[in-house]
């Protein structure tokens, strides 16, 4: 063999030593850079985990539960009986000639609604007559989830009550005042109302106590001739007979009347409102 050839053998066996050296370094490489990413993905599939057990946690029913809505129970559960709201003693002062000839209005639902009547004509023949007109009205508001407590309730229905006591037709002079020391809230509303008989002189008394609301309708008038009577002195006497009623009803609610649980439904929804107590003593008047 030659010593060309022999170089040239040589040289390719040198080649090839590089050329698989070469290959192990790209192979051992290759291995290297494989770990990491065997590593990172290992330690993505935890966190992932680890997330996942958390969103579960946030999202499990005990973590996320929140309690039933409620509403405050009303104070007041019922309502009196509506002719024994005032004592014999006030109604023979206020209707002297009809304390016992008390009318209860109509309710489809006295537990929520009532109201009482009483009239009186003390006929003096020539010298004329004095006539007397009473009406007390309760109406009573349960705690409702959808309309609200019992007290904002009727605190409405008050508000309405005053408005309406104060726009009855052909009233003059009408006024109306805030009144003290009678539940928490009242109003006295006052006017005339002439007619072929005489003059009648209207008091309106309107209470809110908690829930239940209280209209105290008085009038008087002289006939006949006799004298008109004095619109301050029948003012004083509506007051008292809303002083009255208001206290029947915390007498009935003492043992036990409190209002149905929260969140039940109104004993009064859905019932249209009574008349205007106001336009009724007009009517009667």
């Amino acid at each position: 063999m030659s010593e060309g050839t022999m170089q040239r053998r040589a040289q390719r066996d040198q080649r090839a030593q590089r050329d698989h050296g070469a290959r192990r370094r790209r192979r051992a490489f290759a291995g290297l850079a494989a770990v990491p990413a065997v590593l990172l993905a290992a330690g993505c599939s935890s966190d992932s985990g680890s997330g996942n057990s958390g969103d579960k946690a946030r999202k499990s029913p005990s973590a996320s539960a929140s309690p039933s809505p409620t509403v405050q129970a009303a104070v007041y559960g019922k309502l009196p009986e509506p002719c024994s709201v005032v004592p014999e003693k006030t109604l023979k002062d206020l209707v002297p000639k009809g304390a016992d000839s008390g009318k209860e209005g109509s309710s489809n639902d006295i537990a929520t609604r009532a109201s009482c009547s009483w009239d009186s004509l003390d006929d003096n023949g020539v010298d004329g007559s004095q006539f007397r007109w009473l009406n007390v009205s309760l109406l009573r508001f349960e705690s409702d989830l959808a309309r609200g407590e019992g007290d904002l309730l009727a605190q409405e229905y008050y508000e309405k009550q005053v408005r309406d006591a104060q726009a009855v037709d052909g009233a003059k002079g009408t006024k109306a005042e805030p009144l003290s020391g009678t539940g928490d809230v009242a109003t006295a509303v006052r006017y005339d109302l002439k007619k072929k008989e005489g003059t009648f002189k209207q008091q309106t008394v309107v209470v809110r106590a908690e829930n239940v609301v209280v209209t105290v309708d008085y009038n008087g008038a002289g006939l006949a001739g006799d004298k008109t009577p004095d619109a301050g002195d029948l003012m004083k006497d509506a007051q008292r007979a809303a002083e009255d009623a208001v206290a029947a009803v915390a007498a009935a609610n003492k043992d036990g009347g409190s209002g149905a649980a929260s969140g039940s439904p109104s004993a009064s929804q859905g019932a249209s409102d009574p008349a205007s107590a106001s336009a009724s003593a007009a009517a009667k008047s």
